[in-house]
């Protein structure tokens, strides 16, 4: 299986460069107490609620931490009312960004969003402009060092892949969202530990960045992870190397 993947760049070297676990987590919690809270806290029966939990272990997210989120979304631990958003935007250079949000406050959300893109050259997009150069898959990512290609093209084939990337020694396992539970499962099952495990937006093209609006670009999505009513940050810029370290 071949193919060329950002996600790894992007994804692995802003994890393995920024020491922002608490922040992580925070962020996790609060996906795993909205989908209890929506469809109770019953894994079993809520597909949402099973989803959110495989994208903290991946992460390695302590169990006593996911079933403290689990009880304060079902209102054992007290509860939080958050609303779900998608900002579609455009970043300097015309790259396309999506930025999922969960809040208790959509005004103070919307105008934190709206400033930092102001602030970075960038703007809103109209509706679907931008959420439909995206794609919806399941992505699993194993350091190559540690794990031998092969077995984890063994197992992950075993669970559904669809397809299979190495890039600078990270294993990149792409899933289809229904895929995505059987692979990460295959996957672990066996010991390997991930370096991040989710269902993420996948640019179905890449806009190359020049250095000045890398820059630019890079700053702007540094910012909006680090607000607290953002969840991710999707976007489909080919960033040079000096800028994504």
């Amino acid at each position: 299986m071949s193919g060329h993947s950002k996600w790894a760049t992007i994804k692995h070297k802003k994890g393995a460069a920024d020491a922002k676990r608490g922040q992580i987590f925070t962020k996790l919690i609060k996906e795993i107490s909205i989908a209890a809270r929506m469809g109770g806290g019953d894994a079993d029966s809520n597909a949402r609620l099973r989803t959110a939990i495989l994208k903290a272990r991946g992460a390695n997210m302590p169990k006593d931490n996911i079933d403290r989120a689990i009880k304060k979304g079902t209102g054992e631990l007290g509860n939080a009312i958050y609303e779900e958003l998608i900002y579609e935007a455009y970043a300097p250079g015309g790259v396309a960004v999506l930025i999922e949000v969960l809040t208790d406050n959509k005004n103070r959300a919307a105008a934190e969003i709206r400033n930092l893109l102001t602030r970075a050259g960038g703007s809103l997009a109209t509706s679907n402009a931008v959420l439909r150069l995206f794609s919806r898959k399941g992505v699993i990512s194993i350091d190559g060092e540690k794990y031998s290609e092969d077995k984890v093209m063994e197992l992950a084939i075993e669970g559904g892949a669809d397809d299979i990337v190495n890039e600078g020694g990270e294993i990149v396992v792409y899933t289809t969202p229904e895929t995505f539970e059987a692979v990460l499962n295959a996957v672990t099952n066996a010991g390997m530990e991930t370096d991040g495990a989710e269902i993420s937006m996948i640019p179905e093209l890449y806009v190359e960045a020049d250095k000045d609006s890398a820059s630019k670009i890079q700053k702007l999505i540094d910012r909006l992870e680090e607000s607290d009513d953002v969840q991710s940050v999707y976007h489909n810029a080919d960033l040079p190397e000096e800028v994504e370290d």
